[in-house]
């Protein structure tokens, strides 16, 4: 009989078992390991987590649950899932198995961050114990600061400092680079609980149960994402680890910086909601592009990898601003924006939501977003400023909008990007208006974007299709532009120069 302490592993942002540092810590100190995933958002506990979740995500999550969930049961051990609060489902299920605690890794979010010091709280009046790893970025955030020993606010530096200390850790070999195969060398290296405590484990799941379905059957039967065939997004360890290879060995990454912004070009990784839920290590992802470069001699390659890097820089460095400046989860970062006199016109903001402006270039994204649950991101810029400088709808409403639809919608990203399109954010330039047609011409000149997304315009010129002038006998019930855009971005300005006096 082992006498080894039983441990339980709290997957969070890190649905996989290779190369998860809290795992392998987990794995370090004992093979008595249980998994355990809390799905803490609106579907079972509508006051745990405000932040909307989409459908695609919830489709996304579930499938990636049962994999990992199976994962799990090959190595010999369980992964437990069930729907609620974690301030208290975590502690009760640690109490319920006789672990002697808890090991998670560090989420940066403000309502993650809330939600560990509660469970921690718990986790300590019942003398359990708990351990915090760092794995879910490359740099811990708490130790990229400027010279004054403060947090960046501007990009440029941020990514010096960050790729420095990137730079140093690969080249002193540290864990977090480094990290063994958490699980996986072989099956049943894991115990799971003895029969008496799967009794009262059972018990507890089942008086939490939906209308008698285990959590994971519940969201994956009630997902209600139609998208998957389109959704550019798989779901899942395995696939996550194939779309890696896929993007490094087909060669997209070394035409990145040429192809980046062109959305009808399947030349993005498309690993956004993987590296969201952790589907796959950023690690992994790191020291697979070095490797890459390492043995690359061609400069375009070698600049489209860096480009590449720095995508992974800023979402980093969005992660960072957001834990230092949590008020940005609410409201502007600059001031002047508070004041500002949005016109959210339901009409116009429908119009938008539903790919019905006029505007191909802007109604092929929205069409996008709404049919795969994935866009672009040149397009999510276009339309962010269109929603914003066109439309003169306050940005928040648009980040939410994503939110609620986005297979990928993570809070630090997403509303790092919004206030950015919004002028609203850190960003060094103060005013930044798209023009549509010109964003058509310059990203999508053939209009083929256009064309697959928005059917009914296949037929039209492509002159025509990028600057919007279409026939009135060719439209075949696609509208007319619901705005000028010149008259638009003539008014926002004027608003915003009033503001500024």
């Amino acid at each position: 009989m082992n006498s080894s302490p039983r441990w339980l592993f709290w997957h969070r942002r890190d649905l996989r078992v290779k190369d998860n540092n809290g795992l392998s810590l987990a794995k370090s100190i004992t093979n008595l390991v249980t998994g355990i995933y809390v799905i803490d958002n609106p579907i079972f506990n509508p006051g745990v987590n405000n932040q909307p979740i989409s459908d695609a995500k919830i489709w996304f999550l579930g499938n990636s649950l049962l994999e990992l969930k199976q994962k799990w049961e090959k190595a010999g051990s369980r992964l437990i899932i069930i729907g609620g609060n974690p301030e208290t489902i975590i502690p009760k299920i640690c109490n319920c198995i006789n672990a002697d605690g808890v090991i998670w890794n560090l989420n940066y979010e403000p309502y993650e961050i809330d939600r560990d010091s509660k469970v921690k709280t718990n986790l300590t009046l019942l003398n359990k114990k708990y351990h915090e790893v760092s794995d879910q970025l490359l740099v811990d955030p708490l130790l990229i600061k400027n010279g004054s020993g403060k947090p960046y606010k501007v990009y440029t530096p941020f990514f010096r400092n960050w790729r420095s200390k990137v730079s140093n850790s690969l080249e002193s070999k540290s864990f977090y680079f480094y990290s063994i195969n958490s699980l996986a060398k072989k099956d049943g290296e894991l115990i799971d609980i003895d029969d008496s405590h799967s009794i009262y484990l059972e018990q507890i799941l089942n008086s939490s149960a939906i209308k008698e379905k285990s959590a994971l059957d519940f969201i994956l039967q009630n997902h209600g994402f139609k998208g998957a065939c389109l959704c550019p997004c798989s779901p899942g360890e395995n696939a996550a680890n194939k779309m890696l290879k896929k993007f490094i060995n087909s060669g997209f990454i070394n035409k990145y910086d040429s192809y980046r912004n062109l959305p009808y070009e399947d030349s993005t990784s498309k690993l956004s909601a993987s590296i969201n839920y952790g589907t796959i290590s950023i690690r992994n992802i790191w020291n697979s592009i070095q490797e890459l470069k390492k043995n690359t001699t061609s400069f375009e390659s070698i600049k489209s990898i860096e480009t590449w890097e720095k995508e992974l820089a800023w979402r980093e460095f969005y992660q960072n601003v957001l834990l230092h400046f949590p008020k940005l989860a609410r409201g502007p970062y600059r001031s002047l924006w508070e004041k500002f006199p949005w016109d959210n016109n339901t009409y116009l903001y429908d119009s938008w939501a539903n790919g019905l402006t006029g505007f191909p270039i802007v109604d092929a994204a929205m069409r996008q977003l709404n049919q795969s649950g994935w866009m672009h991101n040149r397009c999510r810029m276009i339309v962010a400023s269109f929603l914003v400088k066109d439309l003169i709808c306050d940005w928040r409403l648009g980040e939410n909008e994503f939110m609620k639809k986005l297979v990928d919608g993570d809070l630090a990203s997403n509303n790092g990007g919004w206030q950015w399109s919004a002028s609203s954010g850190m960003d060094t330039k103060p005013l930044r208006i798209f023009n549509p047609a010109r964003q058509s011409e310059k990203f999508d000149k053939d209009a083929s974007y256009i064309r697959y997304w928005i059917p009914e315009l296949a037929n039209i010129s492509t002159q025509d299709l990028i600057s919007g002038n279409l026939p009135a006998l060719e439209r075949n019930g696609y509208p007319e532009p619901i705005v000028s855009h010149k008259i638009q971005q003539a008014r926002f300005k004027e608003i915003y120069a009033t503001l500024r006096n």
